[in-house]
Formats: structure tokens, C-alpha cells, sequence
């Protein structure tokens, strides 16, 4: 995985949730832009979670990005 692949996820526009899949079978979601920071040597990433505890992550661990589904499926109601 590479720097410029994360980047493009964290400034998404709109942001969509992700989950980040380590080389180790870990899973750790980032619920939103505000929850990662990228550190300046852009090898490494740290992701907050909801109940204060964080992971800092070193990109060569990391293998996949996954984005889930958008909860209404991505669709317009139409009137």
C-alpha cells in the first residue's frame, strides 16, 4: 500500500468510511477524516478510535483498503 493511496481515501470528497486490512489479519476502521493523521515521514499512520485508544500503523503492513457499502445504498430517494 502506498502513501498516495491512503491520501486519496482521506480526502475523498464526500469522506467515505474504511477499513484498513493489515498484513497480520488486523482490521482497523476509520470512521472518519478527523480519526487519522499521517505522520510527516509518510510511512506511517495513526487512526483513532471512539474510545480513545489509536493504532499507529506502518504503511508496509498495510494490504488492503476496504470501503464498506453506504447505509442506503448509495442512492437518492427520488420525490
Amino acid at each position: 500500500m502506498t502513501i498516495n493511496q491512503i491520501r486519496t481515501a482521506y480526502a475523498a470528497e464526500p469522506f467515505r468510511a474504511f477499513v484498513l486490512h493489515l498484513a497480520d489479519g488486523r482490521e482497523i476502521p476509520v470512521r472518519h477524516r478527523e480519526f487519522m493523521w499521517i505522520f510527516p515521514s509518510g510511512r506511517t499512520i495513526g487512526v483513532a478510535q471512539a474510545d480513545d485508544s489509536f493504532n499507529v500503523i506502518d504503511l508496509l503492513l498495510v494490504t488492503d483498503l476496504e470501503f464498506k457499502p453506504l447505509r442506503n445504498g448509495g442512492r437518492k430517494r427520488s420525490r
